[in-house]
């Protein structure tokens, strides 16, 4: 196996909460492989576990078993591994995208993106014309100079979408990114989220509830009660509602 083929590798993660008789396990033995391109969907109820196994990948929250390896570099191996520099990890190599659009409201959409773009130290004139290309792929070359408060929310999730990109992110985590939305605005964020996973080589992966929102991923798995089912899930044609 190549192991340089992927851009997220888990091993056996576990998290487990408190210690002795109160200790709780959030995640057990989770293990994971995402190549660049993928989109990858992690589907289960609240509670379930998704959240703990993202946030551990995104560097945010550390396990206790287990290793997590970010585009080949071993960061977290029964926690996190001394001398890794997570705030840069997660600055140059992970996009986030939140439920809520998490935009600072008294910038302009592009300004928004901009400002990801500036934290990584890139001049002004730079991040204007990276955040203005990236703001009219997504179809919102007319909300460049749009404050939040006028955007809707399909608009304000594109706007977010463009800030995770902004960096051009070997990884892209998304936490309900579509449990906001109405039904159509969510199929198009998925629908964007796979064209820009395989056209920009960025391996996604998506924490959901609602399998409606899965079609057309690589691969979907799904995690109950903290652990994951490793083999590929087929999802039968949504007719519920999927709550």
């Amino acid at each position: 196996m190549d192991n340089s083929l992927y851009a997220i590798e888990v091993e056996k993660l576990t998290k487990i909460y408190g210690k002795g008789g109160s200790a709780v396990t959030a995640l057990a033995d989770a293990s994971l492989q995402v190549k660049a391109g993928e989109l990858v969907a992690i589907l289960g109820p609240s509670g379930s576990g998704k959240t703990t196994l993202l946030t551990a990948i995104g560097l945010i929250n550390e396990p206790t078993h287990g290793r997590v390896i970010i585009d080949g570099t071993v960061v977290a191996d029964a926690g996190w591994l001394p001398g890794i520099d997570l705030k840069r990890l997660r600055r140059e190599k992970l996009g986030f995208i939140f439920q809520a659009h998490n935009l600072i409201p008294f910038l302009t959409a592009r300004e928004n993106v901009m400002i990801a773009l500036e934290i990584n130290k890139l001049s002004r004139n730079v991040a204007k014309a990276r955040a203005t290309e990236l703001l009219t792929a997504l179809n919102l070359a007319h909300r460049l100079n749009s404050y939040p408060s006028a955007l809707s929310g399909g608009e304000a999730q594109r706007v977010a979408i463009a800030r995770a990109l902004a960096n051009k992110p070997k990884v892209i985590l998304a936490d309900e990114p579509t449990a906001a939305l109405d039904t159509e605005n969510g199929t198009n964020v998925m629908v964007l989220l796979k064209k820009l996973a395989h056209e920009n080589h960025s391996a996604i992966v998506v924490v959901t509830h609602d399998q409606r929102m899965v079609d057309g991923f690589d691969r979907i798995f799904h995690v109950n009660d903290g652990r994951m089912n490793s083999e590929l899930c087929k999802i039968p044609s949504a007719q519920s509602n999927g709550s």
